[in-house]
């Protein structure tokens, strides 16, 4: 089974494989195996959008499929994410073990941020926190997946204004992919254990989806054993989420998809005390026609909040309680394709979002543990944005090309905060902004041969400072980080050039050579000893190789991804002692490879090797967080009918994997952890 392959490669792969080939204009009939006009009758694939434009090759895409996500060491959404090397969260601890508002994604070693400078979008939905810009990844089951689709670089189209890095789409399963009923269940020798199920029945026409999962454990200390104190916490975490989704076909071409999801998820870092939480309901209605206009309309509404207390690392007391941080974001967007045929693919449209939230925390004396000030943060993000784009099918060249205008606002923003005893300390209200960005993107694709495919691509960018950036400061002790209202949006343009090679049937090969600049990146510039301030820089720089390849043979598939990224820091003004510097959070190297044999009709072994190159915490170049190469194992062994066993080895060799280092107070990630457990399902 194909998985981290790139998606022209996929396209091509399957096409070679299958007596039943058909041009890009035309639609495979199942039944007879004959090109049929894709305005006639077609089997069309229930539960997602309109499908990928002709051109979509022309970017530097990988495609995860079901297998890959379902068998990973951890289980974990971000660990399927991380096979596609170039993926990274702002530290390399996942969902069990990090702080929820450190959880950003990127792509490209665009610099480390706690906010995601990559658009993640489940079924067409951006999913990141409108007051912090995180990823809440333990909501999402890889197992509700049918496929992830990774585009690397600036982005255009629906939702593009958060596309500084590129995009991750994420796709549910259906029932075809779930089967009727499925539970899933494992402990690891911890005693920590991971709970799944779901239940979907076809309905109409259509089909249903209930889908649950439930993760609890005492965790693993990470902190190391020579720096724990009786204080020192184990990574307790408890999360859980409940999801629904139905679809329904309304005539030939209409269709009605409903999707529904809740979590919640409370997780103790380092210290005793050191307690976090966020929660979150989301609701979407999308309504999608496929007839000979194409039409793809979808709204959203999401709620979410998250709370944080800190535990002073010398007093081993309460300083901070982040006790609410409630934030809404609303959306939609109206995507058509008009038939206006001459090889044209035409699609434009407009999409909306709006992001509001508040801050309310308390600060208390390390020393007495008395209340100090009462503090209270938080704005109005929205952008509207109008978008164009056309794919030119000029015999076997293709040719692609979009551009959009985003009115953005920066409103209602203020900060305040009260001493204990009733005085206001800072009552900061600031004005409010708007302004218009331009962003596009080019490329083309075209075989040279059978076997040997080239593409290239330009495209520019941007993203909006989250509500956290803007209004909301922070304590690691003993550094202060402070908030910075006046930041400007984050700008990218960049341009790449790539060669996709199949030299047989089941194989191919990948090669991208991209040059990234992001003008105004948001990252926390050190001003003195222990203060730290949002800035915009004046740019990162990022130029790199990546690689993927991928092999099937039968029952057996090896695929991996390697990407060598040169990035530094362009500074001036009070940022000038940066210039040249590789920004923090950023390896220089990292590479993933999956070797995979499948066997019977549900059995599947498979071996991941991943190894993230060094990189520094800070941005002086200090504190090292040295490389890592981590080895998981996966293993699903069919008993009897439709019980399977299922075992799973996160960090198999124990490897040492820093995840912070502050002056050498160090956190760990993962050791080695065995899983076992059953599945059942029909």
């Amino acid at each position: 089974m194909l998985t981290a392959l790139p998606a022209s490669a996929q396209d091509h792969a399957q096409e070679r494989d299958d007596p039943c080939r058909f041009t890009p204009g035309e639609r495979a009939n199942l039944q007879n195996c004959e090109p049929v006009s894709v305005t006639d009758t077609t089997i069309v694939v229930l539960g997602e959008g309109l499908p990928e434009t002709p051109a979509a090759p022309a970017y530097s895409t990988i495609t995860i499929d079901r297998d890959a996500l379902i068998s990973t060491g951890s289980g974990r959404l971000e660990d399927a994410l991380s096979n596609v090397a170039g993926f990274q969260q702002f530290r390399r601890s996942d969902s069990r073990a990090a702080n929820p508002s450190a959880q950003g994604a990127t792509l490209r070693a665009l610099g480390g941020n706690a906010t995601s400078r990559a658009l993640i979008l489940l079924d067409g939905v951006p999913i990141s926190d409108p007051f912090f810009g995180y990823i809440p990844f333990s909501s999402i089951g890889p197992e509700q997946l049918s496929s992830v689709r990774v585009t690397r670089g600036g982005g255009s189209g629906p939702f593009g204004a958060g596309a500084l890095a590129g995009t991750i789409r994420l796709q549910s399963a259906g029932a075809d992919a779930l089967g009727l009923f499925n539970v899933s269940a494992l402990v690891n020798h911890r005693g920590d254990t991971e709970l799944s199920a779901s239940l979907a029945p076809e309905v109409g026409d259509g089909f249903a989806v209930i889908n649950g999962r439930w993760d609890r454990g005492d965790g693993f200390f990470t902190t190391p054993e020579d720096q724990r104190v009786p204080a020192s916490s184990r990574a307790n975490f408890d999360s859980w989420s409940l999801g629904g989704r139905i679809v329904q076909p309304l005539g030939d071409n209409l269709e009605v998809q409903a999707r529904v999801l809740a979590f919640e998820d409370n997780r103790t870092l380092r210290f005793e005390g050191a307690d976090n939480s966020s929660e979150g309901q989301d609701i979407a209605l999308r309504l999608v026609s496929r007839g000979d206009w194409e039409v793809d309309v979808l709204g959203y509404a999401q709620w979410r909040n998250f709370t944080n207390v800190v535990i002073s690392s010398t007093r081993f007391v309460r300083v901070l309680d982040q006790k609410d941080t409630p934030a809404t974001g609303l959306g939609g967007r109206i995507e058509i394709r008009p038939p206006v045929g001459g090889g044209h693919t035409l699609r434009f449209g407009a999409d909306y979002r709006r992001s509001d939230g508040e801050l309310f925390e308390d600060s208390f004396s390390a020393f007495t543990g008395a209340l100090r000030e009462n503090r209270f943060a938080g704005g109005v993000n929205t952008d509207l944005g109008l978008f164009v784009e056309d794919d030119w099918e000029i015999g076997d060249l293709l040719l692609t090309g979009g551009v959009r205008a985003d009115r953005y606002t920066i409103n209602d923003g203020f900060y305040r905060a009260i001493a204990a005893d009733g005085t206001v300390v800072r009552d900061d209200v600031f004005a409010d902004r708007a302004d218009w960005e331009v962003t596009w993107r080019a490329g083309a694709l075209y075989p040279l041969s059978d076997a040997v495919e080239v593409r290239g691509a330009v495209y520019s960018g941007f993203r909006l400072p989250t509500l956290n950036e803007l209004y909301r400061p922070f304590v690691v002790f003993p550094v202060v980080t402070q908030a910075n209202e006046n930041l400007e949006p984050e700008r990218l343009e960049g341009w790449e050039l790539g060669v996709d090679i199949f030299p047989a049937a089941g194989a191919a090969l990948s090669a991208t050579f991209f040059d990234n600049q992001v003008e105004g990146a948001i990252a926390n510039v050190t001003l003195e000893p222990n203060l730290r301030q949002r800035r915009n820089l004046d740019a990162i720089d990022a130029q790199g190789l990546e690689f993927a390849a991928s092999i099937e043979r039968g029952p057996f598939s090896l695929n991996g991804t390697l990407v060598y990224t040169d990035a530094e820091v362009v500074g001036t003004g009070s940022a000038a002692n940066l210039d040249g510097n590789r920004p923090p959070q950023t390896p220089e190297f990292s590479a993933s490879v999956t070797a995979a044999y499948a066997f019977m009709d549900d059995g599947r072994i498979s071996a991941t090797l991943r190894h993230v190159g060094s990189q520094f915490e800070g941005d002086q170049e200090n504190d090292v967080l040295p490389a890592a190469t981590p080895i998981d194992l996966f293993a699903q062994v069919p008993i009897v009918d439709r019980l399977s066993f299922t075992a799973r080895a996160e960090n198999l060799l124990d490897e040492g994997i820093v995840t912070r280092n502050q002056g050498d107070s160090i956190d760990l990630g993962i050791p080695r952890t065995v899983w076992v457990g059953l599945r059942w399902g029909f």
